[in-house]
């Protein structure tokens, strides 16, 4: 049987896959929480396809919230465990019976050093990803 998931879902799960699918659970989970917080914030579009989609800068290559959507590379599943993974995480991140509580509306990869990581407060760090919050450093 074939179970049919909603856009939000799908878009949640793409995420999840294609930021994060060779880390531990906790940093995927991480990475779905961290879309999520910005659903909920007034900063970022009020729908999970909209936050994951979002760019301010059409045609310029990396340079939209999430590198996966705008690096000029064709995505593919080609991991049809992390795929399943991924789409468990959405799920349960989605109807709240997954969450690890990380309030973070940022993060990167620790292979490169954004211009904004100085303009927001680190929470931690979970596999190789550093994850933020809002908020000036002192």
């Amino acid at each position: 049987m074939v179970i049919s998931m909603t856009a939000a879902a799908t878009c949640l799960a793409a995420a999840v896959y294609f930021e994060s699918r060779g880390e531990p659970l906790d940093g995927q989970i991480a990475v779905a929480e961290t879309v999520m917080n910005r659903v909920e914030s007034d900063r970022f579009p009020d729908d999970v396809c909209s936050v994951v989609t979002q760019n301010r800068y059409p045609g310029i290559l990396n340079r939209c919230q999430f590198s996966f959507y705008c690096n000029g590379q064709l995505e593919v599943v080609d991991d049809d465990n992390a795929w399943i993974v991924a789409k468990e995480i959405a799920t349960g991140v989605l109807d709240g019976s997954l969450s690890l509580g990380v309030p973070a509306t940022h993060y990167h990869t620790t292979e490169v050093l954004p211009f904004w990581a100085k303009h927001y407060t680190e929470i931690g760090l979970i596999g190789n990803h550093r994850f933020y919050i809002a908020g000036d450093v002192e």
